[in-house]
Protein backbone atom coordinates (compact mmCIF):
# COMPACT_ATOMS: atom_id res chain seq x y z
CA UNK A 1 0.00 0.00 0.00
CA UNK A 2 1.40 3.45 -1.35
CA UNK A 3 0.58 5.98 1.36
CA UNK A 4 2.04 9.26 2.30
CA UNK A 5 2.98 10.05 5.80
CA UNK A 6 0.72 12.35 6.72
CA UNK A 7 -2.65 10.02 5.15
CA UNK A 8 -1.03 7.14 7.24
CA UNK A 9 -1.05 9.03 10.67
CA UNK A 10 -4.47 9.98 10.28
CA UNK A 11 -5.59 6.69 9.37
CA UNK A 12 -3.65 5.75 12.45
CA UNK A 13 -5.40 8.37 14.45
CA UNK A 14 -8.75 7.40 13.25
CA UNK A 15 -8.70 4.00 13.73
CA UNK A 16 -9.46 4.90 16.96
CA UNK A 17 -13.21 5.45 15.93
CA UNK A 18 -13.05 2.22 13.68
CA UNK A 19 -12.93 -1.64 15.13
CA UNK A 20 -12.24 -4.14 13.05
CA UNK A 21 -10.32 -7.94 13.29
CA UNK A 22 -9.56 -10.98 11.37
CA UNK A 23 -9.37 -14.84 11.41
CA UNK A 24 -8.36 -17.64 9.15
CA UNK A 25 -9.70 -21.09 8.85
CA UNK A 26 -10.37 -23.33 12.18
CA UNK A 27 -7.65 -25.77 12.94
CA UNK A 28 -8.83 -29.18 12.63
CA UNK A 29 -9.68 -31.69 15.29
CA UNK A 30 -6.83 -33.08 15.55
CA UNK A 31 -4.83 -30.02 16.47
CA UNK A 32 -7.74 -28.59 18.57
CA UNK A 33 -7.08 -31.86 20.55
CA UNK A 34 -3.58 -31.19 21.86
CA UNK A 35 -3.27 -29.31 25.15
CA UNK A 36 -1.40 -25.99 25.38
CA UNK A 37 2.15 -27.06 26.93
CA UNK A 38 1.59 -23.52 28.99
CA UNK A 39 -0.24 -21.14 29.37
CA UNK A 40 -0.84 -17.43 31.34
CA UNK A 41 -3.33 -15.29 31.98
CA UNK A 42 -2.90 -11.93 33.09
CA UNK A 43 -4.86 -8.55 32.86
CA UNK A 44 -3.93 -5.35 31.53
CA UNK A 45 -5.33 -1.83 33.13
CA UNK A 46 -6.38 0.97 30.57
CA UNK A 47 -5.62 4.72 31.75
CA UNK A 48 -6.72 8.07 30.05
CA UNK A 49 -5.50 11.32 30.86
CA UNK A 50 -4.52 9.34 34.13
CA UNK A 51 -8.14 7.77 34.65
CA UNK A 52 -8.96 4.24 35.00
CA UNK A 53 -11.19 3.55 32.03
CA UNK A 54 -11.15 -0.28 30.93
CA UNK A 55 -9.41 -3.28 31.27
CA UNK A 56 -8.61 -6.51 29.04
CA UNK A 57 -8.18 -9.95 30.11
CA UNK A 58 -5.75 -11.78 28.19
CA UNK A 59 -4.41 -15.45 27.82
CA UNK A 60 -1.58 -16.69 25.89
CA UNK A 61 -0.99 -19.73 25.36
CA UNK A 62 1.73 -21.96 23.45
CA UNK A 63 1.97 -25.36 22.20
CA UNK A 64 3.47 -27.21 19.07
CA UNK A 65 2.17 -25.73 16.38
CA UNK A 66 2.43 -21.75 17.81
CA UNK A 67 0.83 -19.41 20.19
CA UNK A 68 -2.57 -18.41 20.96
CA UNK A 69 -3.72 -14.74 21.77
CA UNK A 70 -7.42 -14.82 23.43
CA UNK A 71 -8.58 -11.17 24.84
CA UNK A 72 -11.89 -9.90 26.46
CA UNK A 73 -12.02 -6.75 27.82
CA UNK A 74 -14.13 -3.06 28.04
CA UNK A 75 -13.01 0.63 27.61
CA UNK A 76 -15.35 3.60 28.42
CA UNK A 77 -12.78 6.29 27.19
CA UNK A 78 -12.03 7.49 24.70
CA UNK A 79 -14.67 5.48 23.05
CA UNK A 80 -17.00 3.07 24.48
CA UNK A 81 -15.59 -0.31 23.33
CA UNK A 82 -17.00 -3.86 24.40
CA UNK A 83 -14.31 -6.93 23.49
CA UNK A 84 -16.32 -10.10 23.59
CA UNK A 85 -13.35 -12.07 21.73
CA UNK A 86 -10.34 -11.34 19.86
CA UNK A 87 -8.06 -14.17 18.95
CA UNK A 88 -4.89 -14.04 17.39
CA UNK A 89 -2.99 -17.54 16.26
CA UNK A 90 0.82 -17.17 15.19
CA UNK A 91 3.13 -19.68 14.26
CA UNK A 92 6.55 -20.77 16.11
CA UNK A 93 7.89 -17.29 14.14
CA UNK A 94 5.48 -15.24 15.76
CA UNK A 95 4.01 -14.41 12.46
CA UNK A 96 0.46 -14.13 12.43
CA UNK A 97 -1.99 -16.58 10.62
CA UNK A 98 -5.53 -16.08 11.78
CA UNK A 99 -7.44 -13.09 13.13
CA UNK A 100 -10.68 -12.86 14.71
CA UNK A 101 -12.97 -10.08 16.50
CA UNK A 102 -16.34 -10.06 18.09
CA UNK A 103 -17.82 -6.67 20.05
CA UNK A 104 -19.24 -3.07 19.65
CA UNK A 105 -17.96 0.10 19.32
CA UNK A 106 -19.81 3.04 19.83
CA UNK A 107 -22.78 0.56 20.87
CA UNK A 108 -22.11 -0.43 16.70
CA UNK A 109 -21.65 -4.34 17.22
CA UNK A 110 -19.04 -5.13 14.12
CA UNK A 111 -16.86 -8.90 13.39
CA UNK A 112 -14.07 -9.48 11.38
CA UNK A 113 -12.32 -12.81 10.73
CA UNK A 114 -9.12 -13.07 8.51
CA UNK A 115 -6.88 -15.79 7.41
CA UNK A 116 -3.14 -14.46 6.31
CA UNK A 117 -1.02 -16.58 4.50
CA UNK A 118 2.01 -15.44 2.44
CA UNK A 119 1.41 -12.15 1.95
CA UNK A 120 -2.25 -12.08 1.67
CA UNK A 121 -5.22 -10.95 4.57
CA UNK A 122 -8.42 -12.55 3.40
CA UNK A 123 -10.94 -10.61 5.47
CA UNK A 124 -14.53 -11.03 6.16
CA UNK A 125 -16.51 -8.18 8.30
CA UNK A 126 -19.49 -7.72 9.43
CA UNK A 127 -20.91 -4.48 10.70
CA UNK A 128 -24.35 -4.05 12.10
CA UNK A 129 -25.74 -7.48 9.30
CA UNK A 130 -23.74 -5.55 6.44
CA UNK A 131 -21.25 -7.99 5.17
CA UNK A 132 -17.84 -7.10 3.32
CA UNK A 133 -15.16 -9.15 1.84
CA UNK A 134 -11.68 -7.72 0.63
CA UNK A 135 -8.29 -9.45 0.55
CA UNK A 136 -5.00 -7.17 1.00
CA UNK A 137 -1.44 -7.26 0.18
CA UNK A 138 0.54 -7.51 3.62
CA UNK A 139 3.90 -8.51 4.87
CA UNK A 140 4.02 -12.05 5.79
CA UNK A 141 5.75 -11.00 9.27
CA UNK A 142 3.80 -7.91 9.61
CA UNK A 143 2.68 -7.61 13.52
CA UNK A 144 -0.78 -6.97 14.10
CA UNK A 145 -1.87 -4.49 15.99
CA UNK A 146 -5.37 -2.81 15.37
CA UNK A 147 -6.47 -0.04 17.59
CA UNK A 148 -7.34 0.72 19.82
CA UNK A 149 -6.48 -2.52 21.46
CA UNK A 150 -3.54 -2.83 23.26
CA UNK A 151 -3.32 -6.70 23.69
CA UNK A 152 -1.39 -7.21 20.63
CA UNK A 153 1.62 -5.48 21.84
CA UNK A 154 1.96 -8.40 23.76
CA UNK A 155 3.32 -10.58 20.65
CA UNK A 156 6.17 -7.59 20.35
CA UNK A 157 6.71 -8.03 23.98
CA UNK A 158 7.26 -11.88 23.53
CA UNK A 159 9.21 -11.55 20.31
CA UNK A 160 12.02 -8.83 21.62
CA UNK A 161 11.78 -9.50 25.52
CA UNK A 162 15.23 -7.43 26.45
CA UNK A 163 17.43 -9.16 23.96
CA UNK A 164 17.36 -6.03 21.50
CA UNK A 165 20.78 -4.74 20.56
CA UNK A 166 19.43 -1.90 17.87
CA UNK A 167 17.05 -0.77 16.21
CA UNK A 168 14.70 -3.16 14.05
CA UNK A 169 12.45 -1.89 10.80
CA UNK A 170 9.38 -4.05 10.64
CA UNK A 171 5.90 -3.54 9.71
CA UNK A 172 2.42 -3.17 11.38
CA UNK A 173 -0.72 -4.34 9.86
CA UNK A 174 -3.20 -1.25 11.58
CA UNK A 175 -5.88 -3.85 10.79
CA UNK A 176 -7.84 -3.93 8.26
CA UNK A 177 -6.95 -0.01 7.28
CA UNK A 178 -2.96 -0.21 6.13
CA UNK A 179 0.15 -1.24 6.89
CA UNK A 180 2.86 0.89 7.98
CA UNK A 181 6.45 0.86 8.86
CA UNK A 182 7.24 0.58 12.54
CA UNK A 183 10.93 0.73 14.22
CA UNK A 184 11.40 -0.60 17.21
CA UNK A 185 14.96 -0.08 19.32
CA UNK A 186 15.54 -0.13 22.85
CA UNK A 187 15.94 2.59 25.17
CA UNK A 188 19.53 3.74 26.25
CA UNK A 189 20.85 1.58 29.32
CA UNK A 190 17.50 0.41 29.77
CA UNK A 191 17.23 -2.66 27.52
CA UNK A 192 13.78 -3.86 28.63
CA UNK A 193 11.78 -0.44 27.73
CA UNK A 194 11.61 -0.45 23.76
CA UNK A 195 10.42 2.98 21.85
CA UNK A 196 7.98 2.08 18.77
CA UNK A 197 7.25 4.68 16.14
CA UNK A 198 4.24 3.92 13.38
CA UNK A 199 3.54 7.71 11.10
CA UNK A 200 5.35 9.68 13.32
CA UNK A 201 2.98 8.06 16.75
CA UNK A 202 5.47 7.39 19.50
CA UNK A 203 4.57 4.47 21.58
CA UNK A 204 6.72 3.35 25.40
CA UNK A 205 6.62 -0.57 25.72
CA UNK A 206 8.14 -1.95 28.87
CA UNK A 207 8.61 -6.15 28.69
CA UNK A 208 11.03 -8.65 31.23
CA UNK A 209 13.37 -11.23 30.32
CA UNK A 210 10.29 -13.46 29.94
CA UNK A 211 8.67 -11.49 27.56
CA UNK A 212 5.73 -10.06 29.87
CA UNK A 213 4.15 -6.65 28.66
CA UNK A 214 4.10 -4.71 31.65
CA UNK A 215 3.54 -1.30 30.02
CA UNK A 216 2.76 0.70 27.64
CA UNK A 217 2.13 4.40 26.98
CA UNK A 218 0.86 6.25 23.69
CA UNK A 219 1.88 10.16 25.11
CA UNK A 220 0.49 11.96 22.34
CA UNK A 221 -2.77 10.49 22.98
CA UNK A 222 -2.42 10.50 27.13
CA UNK A 223 -2.81 6.99 27.13
CA UNK A 224 -1.57 4.27 29.71
CA UNK A 225 -1.58 0.42 29.79
CA UNK A 226 -0.34 -1.12 32.88
CA UNK A 227 -0.66 -5.19 33.68
CA UNK A 228 -1.97 -5.74 36.72
CA UNK A 229 -3.29 -8.31 39.16
CA UNK A 230 -6.35 -9.62 37.72
CA UNK A 231 -8.51 -9.15 40.49
CA UNK A 232 -7.43 -5.14 41.33
CA UNK A 233 -9.30 -3.61 38.40
CA UNK A 234 -11.96 -1.18 40.21
CA UNK A 235 -15.22 -1.61 38.56
CA UNK A 236 -15.74 0.84 35.49
CA UNK A 237 -18.58 3.66 35.78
Amino acid sequence: MNLSRSSAAAAFFSALSLLTVLKVPARTDSILAVSPASTEKGRLSVYFREEMVGFEDYSWSEDEFGYTLEVTGRMTKPLDLEVERLTIHLNKSFIPYSYIFKGTIGGLSQEVTSSLSEGKANTVQIVSGRETRFESQVRRDAFLLPNPLFSPYIVLARKFRCGLAEKAECMAYIIPQMEIPLAVEPQDGSPCRLMLAMAGVRIELETDGDGNLLSLGIPAQTLRVVRLDRDSLKPLE
